[in-house]
C-alpha cells in the first residue's frame, strides 16, 4: 500500500486560539497540516485526521513524550505516530524563537 494521506500536527503561536487547517499535495499524496492553540488540542485533532483517511501522523517537537504519547493513545493503533525533535545542536537556534 502506497502513502496517499497523512497528517502532521503542529502547536501555533501563544497568541492563537482556534486551530489552522491547511492541505497541500497532488492526487499522489497529501498532506493535512493542522496547527494548534494548545498541546492538548492534539489528541482530538489526531482522532478527526485518522477518520478522514490520513495513514499516519506526524508530530512537531512541542508535543514532547507526553504529547506524543497522548495522541498515540488518542489513534488507538489505527495509524502509526512519530515526531520531529531537534538535537542539542539545535539549541542556539530553537532560543531564538
Amino acid at each position: 500500500m502506497a502513502l496517499t494521506r497523512w497528517g502532521f500536527i503542529y502547536k501555533l503561536g501563544s497568541e492563537a486560539t482556534t486551530p489552522r487547517e491547511d492541505v497541500l499535495g497532488s492526487d499522489d499524496c497529501v498532506l493535512v497540516s493542522v496547527g494548534v492553540p494548545e498541546v492538548a488540542d492534539g489528541p482530538e485533532v489526531a482522532r478527526r485526521l485518522v477518520d478522514e483517511g490520513v495513514q499516519l501522523i506526524e508530530l512537531c517537537g512541542a508535543f514532547g513524550p507526553a504529547g506524543t504519547a497522548a495522541i498515540v493513545e488518542a489513534v488507538g493503533g489505527k495509524v502509526a505516530v512519530g515526531g520531529v525533535y531537534y538535537g542539542v545542536e539545535a539549541i542556539g537556534g530553537l532560543a531564538q524563537l
